[in-house]
């Protein structure tokens, strides 16, 4: 199976059922015959622009946005727990491993007021627009933070 076929079978998966898990999504991959390492699939994950949705305790993957009414700044505010500003820069603070799906909820919005991100393990980098651009962004996210 190639890559884009693989692709494609990963997003039905995601589409069909709640999966919480790289694990599960590679367990039921090798149940079709599609052996890939957990390396393999990060990538693919990342580059189908993949994110995870917290609902009612639990998590599980999402290829976009279903419910039109959530906005990026709620996603990011569900795995940020705190933000600061310097600037024109904020940094988000998350648990270990979920900066870059804050960085791909970025992503996929592309709002005019951020440039880009740079991710580590737990801590992103969002380079905004300007200064006022930074506030906004910051006052949004902080408004959905608990």
């Amino acid at each position: 199976m190639n890559k884009i076929e693989r692709h494609e079978l990963i997003k039905s998966m995601i589409r069909q059922e709640r999966i919480g898990r790289q694990a599960d999504i590679q367990e039921r991959l090798n149940a079709r015959g599609v052996i890939v390492t957990q390396t393999t699939l990060s990538r693919d994950l990342r580059e189908l622009g993949v994110i995870k949705i917290h609902d009612n305790g639990r998590s599980y993957y999402s290829l976009s946005v279903e419910d039109e009414a959530v906005n990026y700044s709620q996603l990011l505010a569900e795995y940020a727990y705190k933000v600061e500003r310097a600037s024109f820069i904020l940094v988000l603070h998350s648990e270990l491993g979920e900066a870059a799906l804050m960085a791909n909820i970025i992503d996929a919005e592309k709002p005019a007021t951020i440039l880009g991100t740079l991710a580590g393990a737990n801590t992103l980098l969002v380079i905004c627009r300007d200064e006022e651009a930074a506030k906004q962004v910051e006052a949004e996210i902080n408004h959905f933070l608990i």
